[in-house]
Parts: structure tokens; C-alpha cells; sequence
């Protein structure tokens, strides 16, 4: 099991001050979340990545669909090389709330799904900086040999952490196809109305088992596969306790994540968190 924070609130500078905390204080990770008009994640790791040597680094997570592939390419990749291979790439359909749509409208979950897909078939030659051809139905490249950047540090590409909704078969077969698996829950049927997301053992464990045979079914394996789950925990040994279960359903990775915490304390709770250290 490893272990990443999630910062809630927080520009580059706090970024970078509260990273250098956690990688002296053991743990693996350190992530920003990613909005469509706010402080840019990628400018926070980039400080982050100058300030620390062993960190994952990440957003918490990228709303794919709402951005230009080429663009997250060459932010992403830009990153990794200055880290040395230390990027991993969360993405998503983004949620369909209003936060989202301030600059255009919802296109809707269809054309969202049909985006991710072919953004991140995109990512992958993009990251080889190699000249290639795409033709999909919302994005398309002509093949160039010129000005072509760097590649990735890491080959055949940055590690990929995908959103997948439990147990919804298209969702879940691309996850399959990529290095990680962000998960989201449907509701049981006997659910209060607008209640998601509401994560179980048993669910995870079904979850991780429908992979390993959709992956097998594909020619790979779990090597390297990560399974990330998300939550809040008080240091001691209850947490370690939690933690622990769901490591033993198949969890790979642990994220500490208060998105309530009040923008006015965020900095000095997270800095007393992160001291305290990851849930072992």
C-alpha cells in the first residue's frame, strides 16, 4: 500500500511548502485537484517537483473531456521530465455540474465518454513525441517532423489512473485498458434519491476481481495495476485499521483527502496532518 495526499485548497507556493512536509514525513504521493478556472495544478506540481526527489505526482483529478489532449500532453510530459518520471495522470468524464460550464455548455455524458477516449488514445503518442496520424471523431492530428518535443521520461507512458463506475461494464472495460482504477460506486437500489458514490469492501473486492479476468481476457495482468481509493482518517491506530481494510480488498494506493476542510484553516490542518504521517 502506498500513500498520497490530496491538497484541497492551495496555490504553488503552499503547494511546495506542505510537499516537502510529506516527503520528509513518508509519504508516497502529493496531488492537486484540477478545476476549469482556478489555480493550475500542473504550475503547483512543477514547484512541487523542484522542492522535492521521491513524490508521485498528480492532479486529483483531470477533467479530460473539458481539455485539449495536446495540451495535457505537453503540460504532463513537460512535467515528468523535469521530475524525473514522476507524473502519474488521474482523468475523468468530469461531473456534470455547473462549476464545469461557466465558459460552454454540457455536451453531455455521451460526447464526454466519446472525448476521454479518444484523448487518451491520443496522450499515448503524443507522450512518444513521435510523428504520427490520428483521425477520431473529435480530434484529429496531422503527421508532422517538425518541432517535435521531448518524449516522456517514462515509456511507453506516463501511468494512467482512470474513473470507473462500479459495476458498469463499459466504464469498467476502460479502466482495464490503462494503469489504474479511481473508483465510483453505484448507489443499491434501496438508496436515498441523489445518493453516488457510497464505497463498500465487498463492492471493491467485486470490482477488483471483474479487472484481473477483463485484463487477463486482454493479455495482461495486475503487475503494476493500481486500485486507489480515497478518504479522511485522524492519525492513530484506527486509521491504520481502515486503511488496512481496504488494502486487503485489493486497494493499491491510500489518498488522504478533506475536501471539507474551510479554506481559512486548510493550510495549517494539512501541515498537521501530513506531519503526523500515512495511515501504515
Amino acid at each position: 500500500m502506498k500513500f498520497g495526499f490530496v491538497l484541497p485548497w492551495g496555490g504553488a507556493a503552499e503547494a511546495a511548502e506542505l510537499a516537502v512536509v510529506a516527503e520528509e514525513s513518508g509519504w508516497d504521493g502529493f496531488f492537486m485537484w484540477e478545476s476549469v478556472w482556478g489555480i493550475d495544478p500542473w504550475v503547483g506540481l512543477t514547484a512541487v517537483a523542484a522542492r522535492t526527489s521521491r513524490l508521485r505526482l498528480g492532479t486529483m483529478l483531470t477533467p479530460l473531456p473539458y481539455r485539449k489532449p495536446w495540451e495535457v500532453a505537453s503540460q504532463s510530459a513537460t512535467l515528468d521530465n523535469f521530475s524525473g518520471g514522476r507524473v502519474t495522470l488521474s482523468v475523468g468524464l468530469g461531473a456534470p455540474e455547473e462549476r464545469f460550464f461557466i465558459f460552454e455548455d454540457d455536451a453531455g455524458r455521451k460526447v464526454r465518454a466519446e472525448r476521454l477516449d479518444e484523448s487518451l488514445e491520443l496522450l499515448t503518442h503524443l507522450w512518444r513525441a513521435e510523428p504520427f496520424e490520428y483521425a477520431g471523431k473529435h480530434y484529429r492530428a496531422h503527421r508532422t517532423d517538425v518541432m517535435l518535443p521531448p518524449p516522456a521520461t517514462q515509456q511507453p507512458r506516463i501511468p494512467v489512473w482512470v474513473v470507473g463506475l462500479w459495476p458498469a461494464p463499459r466504464s469498467m472495460r476502460r479502466v482495464a485498458r490503462w494503469d489504474g482504477w479511481l473508483p465510483y460506486f453505484k448507489p443499491p437500489a434501496d438508496a436515498p434519491p441523489g445518493e453516488l458514490n457510497r464505497p463498500t469492501h465487498e463492492g471493491l473486492a467485486e470490482g477488483v476481481a471483474w479487472l484481473r479476468e477483463e485484463r487477463a481476457a486482454n493479455g495482461l495482468d495486475m503487475t503494476g495495476f493500481d486500485v486507489v481509493m480515497e478518504g479522511t482518517t485522524e492519525p492513530g491506530a484506527e486509521a491504520a485499521q481502515t486503511v488496512k481494510a481496504w488494502a486487503e480488498a485489493g486497494a493499491t494506493w491510500w489518498l488522504e483527502a478533506d475536501w471539507a476542510l474551510p479554506k481559512e484553516d486548510v493550510l495549517a490542518k494539512c501541515a498537521d496532518r501530513l506531519r503526523a504521517g500515512p495511515p501504515r
